[in-house]
C-alpha cells in the first residue's frame, strides 16, 4: 500500500512511518524540514512541503491508497489553523485524485465527555484547564478540523489519544469507538499503530475511535515533570 502521512516528523509521525515500512508499505512522509527527518528506508520518500500550500498537498496525495494525519503543534496562546487548514487541503486533494481512507488525530479531550474513571480534581480542575486555557487554541482548530472531516466524502476515521507519551513498543492497547475509554494516557506507538489498522485493514469508517494505553503508562506527576518542567512545549501529536 503506498501511504503519505503528514506531520511526518513529529513524535508520532515518526512512529507511523517506520510501522508502515516495517510492515511493507512504502511510504510519502510529508514535513516542512527534511533535513531533519530522521527515519530511513528503502520505501521512503520524504517530501518538503507545508500543508498550508494546497497545491504541495496535492502532489503529496497523487498516486496514494491511504493518508495518515498526525498533525501536531505546541500549546500556545496564538490563533492555531494548521489542523483545520492542513485537514482541508487533505480532503480536496482526496477528492480530486479518488483517495478514499483518511485516518487523522484529534484528541479525547475535545469530546465533551467525562473519563468513567477520572477522579475530581482532574476532572474538574486539570483537564478544564488544559483545554479552556491552556491548550485553548489547538484544541479549537482540532474540532473545526473534526467538522471538516465529517463533512468530507472521504472513507475517514478520527483518532482520539488520551495524554501521549513515548514508548519502546505498540501494546496490548484499548481502541473503541463510541463513550469515552477509560484511561488518561496513550503512547504515541500505539497511537500509530491504531492510525495504520485504520488504513491497512479497514476499521471502523467514517466513525471516531479512542485509544488508550494501559501498560506501562505514566502518572500525571511524570507527565508534568517532563512536559512543564523538562524545558519543552508540550505538543499535541
Amino acid at each position: 500500500m503506498n501511504i503519505v502521512i503528514f506531520g511526518a516528523n513529529g513524535p508520532t509521525g515518526r512512529q507511523a512511518t517506520a510501522q508502515a515500512m516495517a510492515e511493507g508499505h512504502t511510504v510519502t512522509a510529508v514535513t516542512r524540514r527534511p533535513d531533519a527527518f530522521p527515519v530511513r528506508g528503502p520505501l521512503l520518500h520524504v517530501v518538503d512541503a507545508d500543508v498550508h500550500d494546497a497545491g504541495a498537498v496535492e502532489g503529496a496525495v497523487a498516486g496514494q491508497d491511504a493518508v495518515i494525519s498526525t498533525l501536531g503543534v505546541p500549546f500556545g496562546r496564538t490563533p492555531v489553523t494548521v489542523y483545520s487548514v492542513g485537514i482541508s487541503h487533505i480532503t480536496q486533494a482526496m477528492a480530486r485524485h479518488d483517495v478514499t481512507r483518511l485516518a487523522c488525530v484529534t484528541s479525547t479531550s475535545i469530546s465533551g465527555q467525562e473519563s468513567p474513571d477520572d477522579g475530581f480534581l482532574f476532572r474538574k480542575v486539570l483537564e478544564p484547564a488544559i483545554v479552556r486555557f491552556v491548550g485553548r487554541t489547538v484544541y479549537e482548530d482540532m474540532r473545526r478540523s473534526e467538522q471538516i472531516v465529517r463533512g468530507s466524502d472521504c472513507d475517514w476515521t478520527i483518532v482520539r489519544p488520551a495524554g501521549l507519551f513515548d514508548a519502546a513498543a505498540v501494546s496490548d492497547y484499548q481502541l473503541a469507538a463510541g463513550p469515552r475509554l477509560p484511561g488518561r494516557f496513550t503512547s504515541r506507538a500505539d497511537l500509530a499503530d491504531a492510525l495504520l489498522r485504520q488504513v491497512v485493514d479497514g476499521r471502523h469508517p467514517r466513525a471516531v475511535v479512542e485509544v488508550r494505553t494501559t501498560e506501562g503508562a505514566p502518572t500525571i506527576l511524570d507527565v508534568i515533570r517532563k512536559e512543564a518542567f523538562g524545558g519543552k512545549k508540550a505538543k499535541a501529536q
